[in-house]
Parts: structure tokens; C-alpha cells; sequence
């Protein structure tokens, strides 16, 4: 079974942060606490890397990755020329459980966004996937760590029972703080669309771009 790592989910360990960082580095690919559910982190520049999480999810490589950032440079530096509302959806709910597909960046490798040419972007409030980030030098995967279309995994030892013998390392932060999957919304230059909704509702959304059409349009 893999290895448990304690890890203070408020206050990340230094040295413990830095030991899960090197496994990154190194091609592997470990389970992490996110701001949602458990995920499998994993460099998205490493192709050996991404295939192990596809093997390991037994996912069809048809289904794109999300990504984790600690910032929005980094955000906005795997996606091809953001629209506007990209950053102004950032300041309103990053950090947090929204994850935002826009079109990516063409250094990301093609099978991170399955060959669909966009990306999921999502900087997360749990300090422990932001520390992992800044350590590893690099953005990480965050798909859920779990056989693909089985129940997510809210606690180490979950993900332990179910990929325990597949991964080298389990950091455990403690007991996810949702029950709810981040929400994704799709965005294009002139359009939306919630593709799934999650911790973010999705009357949240609509409002949001209410007020961004009325604050465009101006008073009558």
C-alpha cells in the first residue's frame, strides 16, 4: 500500500511539502488533499507522468485533466489569450472550488486536454496543493483519486483502500472540507456554459454575469 504522509492542512510542513515535491519531479504520481476531494497530482509537462494517471484512474485518455495553479500568472499562462471575464471570474471566486476551461496554452501537451485544445484551470484555497505547486515548480493534475467512475475520496485512507498499491505517496490533510466537486464552467470569448455543478452554484454564475452585462451596458 502507499505511503501515508501527514501533512498540516492549515500550516503545510515545509520539509514534508518539499519531500511530496520531489516525487513530482521525479515523473511520479501522488495523492493530495485539494480544496474539494482528494486528487492524483502529477506534472502535466511529464507525458510518462500523465499516462501513469490514466492508467492508474483506468480513465479514457478521451477525458481531459484539470490543473491546479497557485496564481493567476500561472493561469493565465496555460491559456491562449483569456477573455476578459477570465479575470474577473478569477477575482471573484479564486480561490475556491470553480474550475475555468478555457482555450490552452499550446505548451501544454495534447493528451492533458485529451486533443481538445482546452484546458480546466482551478487555483484552489487549500494551502497545501498551493505550497505543493510553488515547490515542484510546476502546475499539477488534480483529477480525482479514484477508479474512473467510482465514488471520489474524502479522507487519505479512502484513497489509500482504493489506489493505495499504485502510488507512492498519500499526503493526508485531513477530511475533504466539501462534500461537492468544484463546479466547471466552460468560457469562450462570447459565451458560457456550466459543464457541471458543484460547490459553486450555479445561480452564483448567472448572477456574476448579470451584474458584468449591467456594469457594460451602463444605466438607462
Amino acid at each position: 500500500m502507499g505511503e501515508i504522509l501527514q501533512i498540516h492542512n492549515r500550516s503545510p510542513e515545509r520539509a514534508r511539502i518539499v519531500r511530496a515535491a520531489e516525487l513530482v519531479r521525479q515523473g511520479q504520481v501522488i495523492a493530495i488533499p485539494t480544496d474539494t476531494f482528494y486528487g492524483l497530482a502529477a506534472n502535466p509537462f511529464d507525458p510518462s507522468a500523465v499516462q501513469k494517471i490514466f492508467a492508474i484512474k483506468n480513465r479514457p485518455e478521451s477525458q481531459p485533466l484539470l490543473l491546479l495553479v497557485d496564481s493567476l500568472e500561472m493561469a493565465a499562462d496555460l491559456s491562449a489569450a483569456p477573455p476578459p471575464e477570465f479575470y474577473r471570474l478569477a477575482e471573484r471566486f479564486w480561490p475556491g472550488p470553480l474550475t475555468i476551461v478555457l482555450e490552452a496554452s499550446p505548451k501544454l501537451p495534447p493528451p492533458v486536454t485529451a486533443h481538445t485544445g482546452r484546458i480546466g484551470l482551478r487555483l484552489p484555497s487549500a494551502p497545501i496543493p498551493v505550497a505543493l505547486i510553488e515547490a515542484a515548480g510546476c502546475p499539477l493534475t488534480a483529477t480525482s483519486a479514484n477508479v474512473a467512475g467510482g465514488k471520489e475520496c474524502t479522507t487519505a485512507q479512502q484513497v489509500n483502500d482504493s489506489l493505495g498499491s499504485q502510488l507512492p505517496l498519500i499526503v493526508d490533510g485531513g477530511d475533504s472540507r466539501t462534500a461537492q466537486p468544484s463546479t466547471v464552467l466552460d468560457l469562450r470569448p462570447n459565451s458560457w456554459e456550466i459543464l457541471r455543478e458543484g460547490a459553486v452554484a450555479e445561480k452564483e454564475i448567472q448572477s456574476f454575469f448579470a451584474a458584468a452585462r449591467r456594469s457594460q451596458t451602463g444605466p438607462k
